[in-house]
C-alpha cells in the first residue's frame, strides 16, 4: 500500500471518529428523557439508542449524506486536506461544547467545517446556496417545528387526560417512551450519520477511489456502527443539562417531546435536507415544558443553548479554516 493511500484510509478513520464523537455527543438528545424521567437506566437506553442509531440508514435511505457530499460545496474543489480541515473543525468544536455541556449541534459543526475549508480554498463562489441555503433555514425553522409540536401534542394529552391522576398518566406512559425514544434514536440514526457517509463519499469520489457519487454499503455500514458505538459510550454531561436542568420531565412529557423530535427530524430527512437532532429535541424539551407555565421552563440554560447553536457554524467554520492553512502550508 502505497503512502497516498494510507493517508487516504488516516483521513477515512478520522471521519468514522468524528461519528464516534457524533454518538456521545448528541447521544443525550435521544436519551435524555427517557432517563429522566426514570423509564429506563442508563445504559439501558443508550444500548437501544445504539441499536436504532445502527440500523436506521436501512430503513430511510442515504438523501441527507447526498445533500452533505455534493449539496453544500462544490464537489470539484473537494481534496484530502479540504476533508481533513472540515473534520477538525467540527471534531474540535464538538469536544469544546461537550466538555462545557452544551447541546450544540454535531451536523452544524460538520457543515461549518466544510465551509470554511471550501471558502479558504476557492472562496464563498465554491458554495452551493440553495443546499446551504435550506440547511441554514432549517436550523432555525427545525427546533421551532419541535417546540411547536411538543407543545400542541403536551396540551392535547393534559386535555385527555385532565381528570385522570398523574400517577395514572405516567404509569401507561412509561410503557409508550419506550416506543418515542426508540424513534427519535432512529431519527438521529437517519440524519445524523449520513453526514459522515456524505463526506467519505465525497472524499472517496474526488480520489478516483468511486468512479461516481452513490454511497458504499460498507462506507454506510462503518459510518451507522461508529455512530452507535459513540451512542453507546453516551454524553452525560448533556444529558444533565436536556434532561435534568431545563425543566422538569415526567413520561407524558417525554413521550410529547420524543414524538415532536422523532416526526421533525424523520421528515426532513426523507426530503435530505441536513437538520440538528440536538436543536429539535432541545426546541421539543421547551415546548413540552412551557405548556406548565414559561416560570417552569428554565430559560437562562435555554439561552446558553440558543447562543451555543448560533455560535457554531461560524466557530466551527474559523477552526476549519486554520486548519486548512496550516495543512496546506506543511
Amino acid at each position: 500500500m502505497d503512502l497516498f493511500a494510507v493517508y487516504i484510509l488516516a483521513i477515512i478513520a478520522i471521519a468514522y471518529s468524528f461519528d464516534f464523537v457524533n454518538g456521545f455527543h448528541d447521544a443525550a438528545n435521544s436519551v435524555a428523557t427517557v432517563i429522566s424521567t426514570r423509564v429506563l437506566p442508563p445504559v439501558a437506553a443508550v444500548a437501544m439508542a445504539a441499536f436504532f442509531n445502527f440500523v436506521a440508514f436501512a430503513i430511510f435511505g442515504v438523501a441527507v449524506a447526498t445533500t452533505i457530499g455534493k449539496g453544500i460545496i462544490s464537489s470539484s474543489i473537494v481534496t484530502p486536506e479540504l476533508v481533513l480541515a472540515a473534520l477538525t473543525g467540527a471534531i474540535t468544536w464538538d469536544l469544546v461544547t461537550w466538555y462545557l455541556g452544551l447541546p450544540s449541534s454535531s451536523s452544524h459543526a460538520l457543515i461549518g467545517g466544510l465551509v470554511g475549508a471550501a471558502v479558504t480554498k476557492a472562496g464563498v463562489g465554491s458554495l452551493i446556496w440553495s443546499g446551504l441555503g435550506k440547511t441554514l433555514v432549517f436550523m432555525v425553522v427545525s427546533p421551532v417545528i419541535g417546540f411547536a409540536l411538543a407543545f400542541v401534542l403536551m396540551t392535547a394529552l393534559i386535555r385527555a387526560f385532565f381528570s385522570v391522576s398523574i400517577h395514572v398518566v405516567n404509569r401507561y406512559f412509561r410503557r409508550l417512551q419506550l416506543i418515542s425514544s426508540a424513534l427519535v434514536s432512529l431519527s438521529h440514526g437517519t440524519n445524523d450519520a449520513q453526514k459522515t457517509m456524505g463526506v467519505v463519499t465525497a472524499l472517496l469520489f474526488s480520489v478516483g477511489w468511486i468512479s461516481s457519487f452513490s454511497v458504499p454499503f460498507l462506507v454506510a455500514v462503518l459510518a451507522a456502527t461508529s455512530i452507535a458505538l459513540g451512542t453507546f459510550f453516551g454524553g452525560w454531561r448533556i444529558v444533565k443539562t436536556l434532561g435534568f436542568r431545563m425543566t422538569k420531565l415526567d413520561p407524558v412529557h417525554g413521550v410529547s417531546i420524543e414524538t415532536a423530535s422523532a416526526i421533525t427530524i424523520i421528515t426532513a430527512s426523507l426530503f435530505g435536507i441536513p437538520v440538528s437532532t440536538t436543536h429539535v429535541v432541545s426546541g421539543s424539551v421547551m415546548g413540552s415544558g412551557a405548556t406548565m407555565g414559561s416560570g417552569s421552563v428554565r430559560w437562562g440554560v435555554a439561552r446558553r443553548i440558543i447562543w451555543a447553536w448560533m455560535v457554531t457554524i461560524p466557530a466551527s467554520a474559523f477552526v476549519s479554516a486554520a486548519a486548512y492553512a496550516v495543512i496546506t502550508a506543511v
